[in-house]
């Protein structure tokens, strides 16, 4: 008969055959429960640990394997192997045997599986670590973004292990124990588990950036300064800073054109910072409308010169005056293109788009009776 000592399952309140996600979602109330920063009866520091000892080896396919079959004593003191080698804990791996010895930290296992060091701080908003006295432990998850089902987006759903506990978190090979790499060098070598719980980044923070035709026309450097939060060195506090980001405008970008700064938005031990992200926009002109990379300016001429031939002087972004004259009568909404004098072409800066001419005819607001008769007699009546 197996003996089987600590009834792992009892202590985090489960039945043996629970599923991985039963018993993820066991420990995480559990320990809420009986952290020391929230319950400050006797026995509850030892109480905290026994939980992480259960949850260490029953989220851990091949010690849950031995466990089940043979019990802790089975698991600890040297019992026979099931099938294949496995590493062994601080207790040395004899031919045919597996020896466990729990060694990892409680504590270090409570925040590495919040995806943190010091959860409460960000969540329920406690001095020094510590918790809401009067939080309801099993009403906490949704805090967390986690429902009946596991932790939310990024976090550690039924199949976090996969088979052979190859998953994250599980026996991937390499670390002392039978544990990860990464949770053995964090915890100098010591045996322990690591819950990997992946960070949501927060979503582009967005901004409109405005800018001359002339600053389009030559390209320039824009100085943005920005407020963001940072984590301070110990990655659990929170500084306010100023951060001036410089955008270069390029020649011929056009307006909706986005620049984009990874990561400089707000930083919490619980979020990937957001990307910012700057929209180009064109500012208003006093003379010339924007069509593409084509620049239109409008010129506007009385009816005489309209029937009867003109000249305009024509305004350049750059400063000059072009003179384009009209033989032919200028019907309304006539258009005249001038090549190589709008903006330059994005993909091709050392080239330019036309400035366009568009007539805009103003016909007199009255006329004497012999200004009328001389064009009845000029004009045709069809």
């Amino acid at each position: 008969m197996v003996k089987m000592g600590k009834d792992y399952y009892d202590i985090l309140g489960i039945k043996k055959g629970a599923s991985e996600d039963d018993i993820k979602k066991a420990y995480r109330k559990q320990a809420l429960r009986y952290h020391p920063d929230k319950n400050k009866s006797p026995g509850s520091e030892e109480k905290f640990k026994e939980i992480a000892e259960a949850y260490d080896v029953l989220s851990d396919p091949k010690k849950k394997d031995i466990y089940d079959r043979f019990g802790e004593e089975g698991l600890k003191g040297g019992g026979p192997m099931g099938s294949g080698g496995g590493g062994g804990g601080s207790g040395g791996v004899g031919p045919g045997t597996f020896s466990y010895t729990f060694q990892g930290d409680p504590h270090a296992i409570f925040s590495e599986f919040f995806g943190g060091r010091n959860p409460f701080e960000q969540f329920f908003g406690g001095h020094n670590g510590g918790m809401n006295e009067h939080m309801n432990t099993d009403d906490s998850f949704t805090r967390f973004g986690m429902g009946p089902g596991g932790m939310g987006p990024g976090g550690m759903g039924p199949s976090g292990m996969g088979p052979g506990g190859m998953g994250p978190g599980g026996m991937g090979g390499g670390g002392m124990g039978g544990f990860p790499r990464s949770f053995s060098s964090s915890m100098g070598g010591m045996g322990g588990h690591r819950s990997v719980v992946k960070k949501p980044q927060d979503p582009p923070v967005i901004h409109d950036l405005r800018v001359t035709l002339e600053e389009v026309l030559s390209g320039c450097t824009k100085k943005m300064k920005i407020s963001r939060k940072r984590l301070n060195p110990d990655r659990q506090t929170i500084r306010t800073e100023d951060k001036i980001l410089e955008v270069q405008i390029k020649k011929g970008w056009k307006e909706g054109t986005k620049i984009t700064f990874p990561k400089e938005g707000d930083e919490t031990p619980m979020n990937i910072p957001a990307d910012v992200v700057f929209v180009l926009k064109d500012k208003p002109h006093p003379v010339f409308k924007r069509n593409g990379s084509d620049i239109v300016y409008t010129a506007k001429i009385s009816l005489r010169d309209a029937l009867c031939g003109c000249t305009v002087n024509a305004a350049t972004l750059d400063g000059r005056t072009l003179t384009v004259s009209e033989t032919d009568i200028v019907q309304p909404g006539m258009k005249r293109r001038v090549s190589g004098e709008g903006l330059p072409y994005p993909k091709r800066p050392d080239r330019r788009g036309d400035l366009i001419v568009e007539y805009e005819v103003k016909f007199p607001e009255r006329l004497s009776q012999s200004a009328r008769d001389t064009i009845s007699q000029v004009l045709p009546r069809s």
